[in-house]
């Protein structure tokens, strides 16, 4: 895990569409300025309705992006089929990829059909591990993150193994308090190595764990609080969300 920590800044918005929109204007930024110093860009994307509703605002409006030079990872899966409806990839396919030119080899999905891990989530996240030393080395440009009332983060759940994770970069998940029960997650370990950490956060539900990042709360207790990139670490929050700061 790398030792640079960027203390969050809250960018505070009137809804979840005005978030959205906030943070894709961002997103084009970022990612334009990533292809210019190196040529590609490596982004992890995350789920939930504000994670898909920025991938959806993207499809409609991605400014300067070359979509040739950007790579797709993904912070957890459900340990599901392929074309179950509550894979991430799938979702994520519906709301962006379709409508852009980006290289299906390009787009790493965790545990996709045909592999020999696929029924072997321990194979899975090892597999992964191996894509992102491979295809990520030094991390992400950019990683995206939703966030649940606990605090949770891809699934890294409250005083589970995953988040107390070291030094994998990619775990199995089980027994998760939320369904499915098997999963397969980035660790903090290669979160925290990105250079930019977004969490996209809505709602009042979760209002009280925006709050525990803001104090710098355990991970342990609020997985959220340990998650920051080397350059940039922004919640996202809608007046809701942000109710209790």
């Amino acid at each position: 895990m790398t030792d640079n920590v960027t203390a969050p800044e809250f960018s505070r918005h009137a809804d979840q569409d005005a978030l959205v929109e906030a943070a894709r204007a961002r997103f084009v930024d970022v990612v334009t300025a990533a292809q210019a110093d190196d040529g590609m860009a490596r982004v992890a994307v995350t789920g939930g309705g504000a994670g898909i509703g920025l991938l959806a605002a993207l499809a409609a409006d991605f400014g300067d992006i070359d979509w040739g030079r950007i790579m797709i990872f993904f912070g957890d899966e459900r340990f599901v089929p392929e074309e179950s409806p509550d894979r991430n990839v799938g979702q994520a396919r519906e709301a962006l990829f379709d409508h852009v030119g980006i290289p299906e080899s390009h787009v790493f999905p965790i545990a996709p059909s045909g592999g020999a891990y696929l029924n072997d989530p321990v194979c899975a996240a090892d597999a992964y591990a191996d894509i992102l030393a491979m295809h990520a080395p030094d991390g992400f440009d950019l990683h995206l993150l939703g966030m649940g009332p606990e605090g949770h983060v891809n699934s890294l759940f409250p005083h589970t193994p995953a988040i107390a994770e070291t030094e994998r970069t990619v775990v199995e998940v089980r027994d998760c308090p939320k369904p499915p029960p098997t999963r397969v997650s980035l660790t903090l370990p290669a979160v925290n190595a990105s250079r930019r950490v977004w969490l996209l956060v809505s709602g009042e539900a979760k209002a009280e764990a925006v709050k525990a990042i803001a104090d710098g709360a355990d991970p342990a207790d609020w997985p959220a609080a340990g998650v920051h990139g080397t350059q940039e670490t922004i919640v996202f929050v809608d007046d809701a969300a942000a109710s209790m700061l």
